[in-house]
Formats: structure tokens, C-alpha cells, sequence
């Protein structure tokens, strides 16, 4: 199964790692360290430098709690980092933003891909700025808005619910234009869930890898993280670690972290005895 993002491509054999990047000066965790755009392209190749088959690029924050950002200044934050970072690497570049006419001009400044929080519906032309531009799209499941969507959320059956939802908005995509090769589904962890949705989702990945998508995951240093370490987000690297394992055990195909370096090793090692597992199964089944 490979990935097509405009004139790019990417071989989805092996699990990727998905560097991030926020131009932002409060972004739960390194909020504020790269929003001047020289340190962001900095740190941008530095992740490239270490192992990061992509990047995400980001300039709203979506933690809990954030509070939206306005076209004009996120356009102001994001495209000088988009384009400087387009011109010096090689890798993808995926643009975080629910914004057609963000993502519009960053596909423009070298993006490739829109990783869309909002799956389509925070604004009406983004299907369209997508599919004319042959970009890749991340659909990602949230309930509510970041400022609210951790206050109560609830779900009659959080992995049968998310699953219909990707299902549905995935299909929005194809019939409005975007080809299926194009399409990843993320199911959202830490928007709009509690530490037992988050649990759950992760158990149950295969609910999602069985829409016929690659599965995206992106649990990096979070707060369900925190809550089952009684960690900081600062001291959060080992138990993102356990879940990138797991992930990766499960068939997730991207794996979007803070820190490349470490997780790129967790990657390869997972995804090594992942191969065995399943080689060991089907030898026991000839």
C-alpha cells in the first residue's frame, strides 16, 4: 500500500515517523520554542537529520482549551516555515490546518498533504483545495472544538462511533474528489476523550485499519499519558514509547511524535518483532 501526495509518494511497508513541527506559542508541549521561524526550520531539519520520513507543520494549536487563530495570522506563522522547509529537504510536508485558504497557500509554498483536524468540516472548501491539488489528507476524528472538547466527552460506544465516523467522512472525501490513495484516517486521540476512550481506541486500532486506510496515531506526550505516569509533559517520552510499541504492533502506519530520534527506534524495533509475530502465526497455521 503506498501513499500518493501530489508528485510524491510514500512506501507504507514499514511504519513512517512523522516529525512535528509547531509555530506556535502555546502548543501543549514545546509551545513558544520554535515560533520564530528561524529556530522552526531549524528544528525542522534537525528532525529530518533525525529519521523523520515526514513532517507535520502546524500554526493553531489544538490542545485543550485553544483558543482559534484567525486566517491572516496563521497564514503569517506557517508559510515562511512551510516554504524556507520545502526548499532544504526532501521529506513530505504535511500542513496542520482546518483552513482552505491556509492549506491552499501552503500546498503552494511546497506542502503536500493537509492533516485536517476538523475531517472536513471546520471549513466547507477544503475538500476542494485537496482534491484540485492531488494533495494527501489526514482525516481525524474530534468531538467539539478544542477550547471545550475535553469538558464531559461522551460517546455511546467510542470505537464502533469513531470507526462510522472516519468511515463516513473518508467517503465525503472520495466523493467530493479526493482520490482513495491519497486518504489516512487518525482516530483522534486526546480529542474530545477521556483517559478510557483513549485506552479503548488504542486496543482496538484494528477497527480502523479494517476501513482499508493507513492508520495515523499520534499520542506524543499527551495527557492520558500523564495520567497513567503522574508525569509531566516534559517527562513523557517512555510512556509515548509504550503506546508507539503497541501502535505499531497493531498495523498503524504513521506514527506522529515529538521526539523522531527515540521514536524511530522504537519503530524499527516494533515493527521487527511485529513482522516476526505474524510470520510465527502464519507458520503455525500452514
Amino acid at each position: 500500500m503506498d501513499l500518493h501526495l501530489r508528485k510524491q509518494h510514500l512506501e507504507l511497508d514499514r511504519p513512517l515517523v512523522m516529525g512535528i513541527v509547531n509555530v506556535t506559542p502555546d502548543s501543549f508541549f514545546d509551545g513558544g520554542q520554535y515560533y520564530d521561524p528561524q529556530r522552526a526550520v531549524a528544528h525542522a531539519l534537525r528532525l529530518v537529520a533525525e529519521g523523520a520520513d515526514l513532517l507535520d507543520i502546524g500554526a493553531e494549536s489544538t490542545r485543550p482549551g485553544a483558543l482559534p487563530v484567525d486566517e491572516h495570522e496563521e497564514r503569517r506563522r506557517l508559510l515562511p516555515v512551510v516554504t524556507a522547509v520545502a526548499r532544504a529537504v526532501s521529506v513530505p510536508i504535511s500542513v496542520d490546518t482546518s483552513k482552505a485558504e491556509v492549506a491552499r497557500a501552503a500546498l503552494d509554498a511546497g506542502a503536500v498533504m493537509v492533516n485536517d483536524v476538523t475531517a472536513l468540516r471546520g471549513d466547507r472548501a477544503m475538500v476542494d483545495v485537496v482534491a484540485e491539488a492531488g494533495a494527501g489528507l489526514v482525516v481525524m476524528h474530534m468531538q467539539g472544538i478544542p477550547e471545550t472538547m475535553q469538558q464531559a466527552p461522551h460517546y455511546d460506544e467510542v470505537v464502533r462511533n469513531i470507526a462510522r465516523f472516519l468511515e463516513e467522512r473518508s467517503r465525503f472525501a472520495m466523493d467530493h474528489g479526493v482520490e482513495r490513495d491519497r486518504i489516512v484516517l487518525d482516530p483522534g486521540i486526546g480529542f474530545g476523550k477521556t483517559l478510557t476512550h483513549n485506552l479503548d481506541l488504542l486496543a482496538n486500532l484494528h477497527a480502523f485499519m479494517e476501513l482499508g486506510f493507513p492508520l495515523l496515531v499520534g499520542p506524543s506526550r499527551k495527557g492520558f499519558v500523564g495520567q497513567l505516569t503522574h508525569q509531566s509533559v516534559d517527562a513523557r517520552a517512555w510512556g509515548t514509547a509504550a503506546v508507539i510499541a503497541l501502535a505499531v504492533q497493531q498495523g498503524a502506519r504513521i506514527l506522529r511524535v515529538h521526539d523522531v530520534g527515540p521514536m524511530r527506534d522504537v519503530v524499527s524495533v516494533a515493527d521487527a518483532v511485529a513482522r516476526r509475530m505474524r510470520t510465527t502465526a502464519r507458520e503455525q497455521h500452514a
